[in-house]
């Protein structure tokens, strides 16, 4: 069912806008949930990002649209729940954005890097993942996040179930 909501979301990528979307637009951003945490080895030693975990269809689908703030070190953290090369789009994503894509090793597969907002271009980094992590725009290369750093994840598993 997700795969299929997914490949359903990507297809329209290519469609205009419609008003159906604009009423989708969430009331209130939530923040990161207390404790859960992605950790990632850089040259500057382990980082945090306390990330919000999505996991359910409408969620995967909404990421982080219609935001027009997020807090520095902060993040949203995609369980696709299998393995593929994923594709993100910006569509209705009003802040530049860093896409981690993650193994299921917990290994960093690639990394996108200042995703224009409002775009229809897809993005994705030609191998496998299993999780996306998305942070603002720049942070990557500010803190030297790059392919094939280890991966840490903390009071997430709670949310994997």
């Amino acid at each position: 069912m997700r795969i299929a909501v997914l490949l359903c979301v990507i297809a329209a990528c290519s469609k205009a806008p419609t008003k159906r979307e604009d009423a989708a637009k969430p009331a209130v951003a939530p923040s990161a949930p207390a404790g859960a945490r992605v950790f990632l080895a850089t040259p500057q030693g382990e980082l945090a990002v306390a990330v919000e975990v999505v996991k359910s269809d409408g969620a995967l689908e909404r990421g982080l649209m219609w935001r027009k703030h997020l807090p520095p070190d902060d993040g949203m953290l995609f369980l696709m729940g299998n393995e593929r090369d994923w594709t993100f789009w910006m569509h209705n994503t009003l802040i530049p954005l860093d896409m981690i894509f993650i193994t299921k090793d917990l290994t960093v597969a690639g990394v996108v890097q200042n995703a224009v907002p409002q775009t229809d271009t897809l993005r994705s980094v030609g191998a496998p993942s299993v999780y996306v992590l998305e942070v603002n725009g720049g942070w990557t290369a500010q803190k030297g996040v790059v392919a094939g750093a280890k991966v840490r994840f903390d009071a997430v598993e709670a949310y994997a179930k």
